[in-house]
């Protein structure tokens, strides 16, 4: 199932992963996670695993955790979760983006092709979030249950 987040009283802004993965937070563990076409808004970059001078980069399931408590806004950015223990290349060819991307508002349209759930926080205005685990959907949607299926918006 694909969601997405308009307007809800859980968020002080778009996209907080804190508040966001907190229905799912047991399941960060099983990733490592893809960082792509971030821009984002904190006073903590320095002590955050984020480089910014890169198109991608790739962080560990405690790095993720690292980012989640923390304070800081992601306004573009696709956040892709593949198994930890999967070996994968990637290609500049072949990197998710939100910013200028159509196909993020298609339902079913994951990015990257080893991704199990995709996070694309769309210029501080909308979250979507995409799921091949039908049972992490379902968490997340009882928790936000404002959350608006995709194919529906």
């Amino acid at each position: 199932m694909n969601w997405i987040i308009e307007n809800t009283d859980k968020f002080e802004y778009h996209t907080n992963l804190n508040i966001l993965l907190e229905p799912i937070k047991d399941a960060i563990q099983e990733f490592k996670w893809l960082i792509t076409d971030l821009e984002i808004n904190t006073k903590e970059l320095e002590r955050l695993p984020i480089n910014q001078e890169k198109d991608w980069f790739l962080i560990s399931a405690e790095e993720m955790e690292m980012i989640r408590n923390s304070d800081i806004q992601i306004i573009w950015g696709v956040f892709s979760a593949i198994n930890k223990n999967e070996k994968i290349e990637i290609t500049n060819t072949e990197l998710p983006f939100a910013d200028g991307n159509e196909q993020v508002w298609e339902n079913g349209n994951i990015q990257f092709n080893r991704s199990r759930m995709e996070i694309i926080s769309w210029d501080s205005s909308f979250t979507i979030v995409k799921f091949i685990d039908e049972d992490l959907s379902r968490e997340f949607k009882s928790y936000f249950t404002e959350a608006i299926e995709l194919e529906k918006f």
